[in-house]
């Protein structure tokens, strides 16, 4: 029987329980984006526009660093859901102790790779000179605060996989008050442009990885948090890494994808970078609508295979996907139907503006299709097969877009074109996905049936 905090994922209707999952999770992923935007937002209204390029441009690289660590926490949500899914407390338990650890170590190598990286990876992506030294400035700073960014996403993968998406919510939203209060407080009255929104961020992370630990440690067993008896359990460290690093590396690729793209809108100037970094943020509002059902499709399919309830598992794919779709591209409707007025949020500038809409009714408006292979990807990883639809995003995304920019783009300087690859990615990524996940369902299904 779930707890309060919990979704019982092997039984009852699959609809609005994957709902009551989804919806805080969706919260949480745009209440934890909000930090960036309040950041992009301060800076253009309050500072100018070279240091909304500045705080904006570096998302692409911040990705790039990170991800490895965010896709071993997704390998993490999954184990300990196909571990619930078994009633193995034993194995819960080393898990928990597992991930808690690898936060931890992780959060400390992302600190001193950020630090000596970040005005070398800015420099090779052509940041506008005029925009360099901020950019470099917020990104180390940003970094002091990272190891508290992991350990709030490795906690909260805990929660999730026992279907507790509320309580990581609450906590975004405390920490999301506490950074805009002091983006506000650095920028407006002490005047501390970039450094200051890069601090705020860093306190807003360490509040929310306080907050998360103190849950972990009064949950009950097999759930609970001991710092005595934590270790890291070679067994289960392995089984996370099969399915945590192809992800991880998946996005870590896709992510140096969108780092040559960026390096491409550099080429635009200022106002192009400006612009399209205000348009970003729109782009990672609706994606995460995507990565709620992405979530909520590992996790109760992640149960439902470790139970063996192929029937559920289909049920839940259909389900994920539906509500995806529906939710992406209503969204992607509402901000380009609008994008005059969203993005005046972040600058006034009549350049700026201009930037931003072109990237908005190119790539925001079809963004819906990537629906497809993302939840495609996701349900597959809920049944530990992570490999596949990790080397079918490099190719299908990644490479396209590298290519894209290396050998189609600059033979047609336009900033719209440079952008329409989003979407030609999108579609190719979505047709070879689905044709992988087709087979590879077929066969694991029937494997576990037999």
């Amino acid at each position: 029987m779930a707890r309060n905090n919990e979704i019982d994922m092997l039984h009852g209707s699959l609809f609005v329980k994957i709902l009551k999952f989804a919806l805080p999770l969706a919260a949480s992923s745009v209440l934890q984006q909000l930090f960036n935007s309040v950041d992009v937002a301060v800076v253009g209204r309050f500072a100018s526009s070279q240091a909304l390029a500045a705080v904006g441009s570096n998302g692409p690289v911040i990705n790039l660093l990170i991800n490895l660590f965010v896709g071993i926490s997704m390998g993490a949500n999954v184990i300990i859901s196909n571990h619930i899914g078994q009633n193995d407390h034993q194995s819960i338990r080393k898990a928990i102790s597992t991930v808690s650890l690898v936060s931890v170590f992780g959060g400390v190598f992302l600190l001193v790779l950020g630090l000596l990286a970040a005005r070398p990876i800015l420099e090779m992506m052509d940041t506008p000179s005029d925009v360099l030294d901020m950019a470099v400035l917020y990104l180390r700073i940003y970094f002091l605060g990272i190891p508290f960014f992991l350990i709030f996403n490795f906690g909260a993968s805990v929660l999730r996989s026992m279907g507790d998406t509320r309580r990581p919510l609450y906590i975004l939203l405390g920490a999301g008050i506490v950074n805009t209060v002091l983006n506000l407080l650095f920028v407006i009255c002490f005047h501390m442009g970039v450094a200051g929104v890069a601090i705020a961020t860093g306190i807003a992370n360490a509040v929310s990885a306080a907050c998360i630990v103190l849950l972990l440690m009064h949950e009950k067993d097999p759930y609970r948090l001991n710092f005595k008896a934590l270790k890291i359990d070679g067994s289960e460290l392995k089984r996370i890494l099969q399915i945590g690093v192809p992800a991880g590396i998946q996005s870590m690729v896709f992510s140096f994808s969108n780092v040559f793209l960026q390096s491409a809108i550099n080429s635009y100037g200022s106002a192009a970078v400006a612009g399209s970094a205000a348009a970003l943020n729109f782009e990672y509002y609706c994606y995460f609508l995507v990565v709620a059902f992405d979530g909520a499709a590992i996790s109760f399919i992640g149960q439902n295979y470790g139970a063996g309830k192929n029937d559920r598992v289909k049920r839940v794919f259909w389900i994920c996907l539906a509500m995806a779709m529906a939710s992406c591209g209503s969204a992607n409707l509402l901000f380009v139907g609008w994008h005059d007025f969203f993005l005046h949020f972040f600058s006034t500038d009549s350049e700026v503006i201009h930037y931003g809409r072109v990237r908005m009714d190119i790539a925001l408006s079809l963004q819906w299709i990537a629906c497809i292979y993302e939840i495609c990807g996701s349900s597959m990883r809920g049944m530990g097969k992570s490999l596949l639809p990790a080397v079918i995003t490099v190719f299908g995304t990644c490479l396209v877009r590298i290519g894209w920019v290396v050998l189609y783009s600059p033979h047609h300087h336009d900033f719209g074109t440079l952008l329409s690859i989003y979407p030609i990615s999108w579609g190719m990524t979505s047709v070879l996905m689905c044709i992988a996940f087709y087979s590879a369902t077929k066969r694991l299904l029937l494997h576990q049936s037999s």
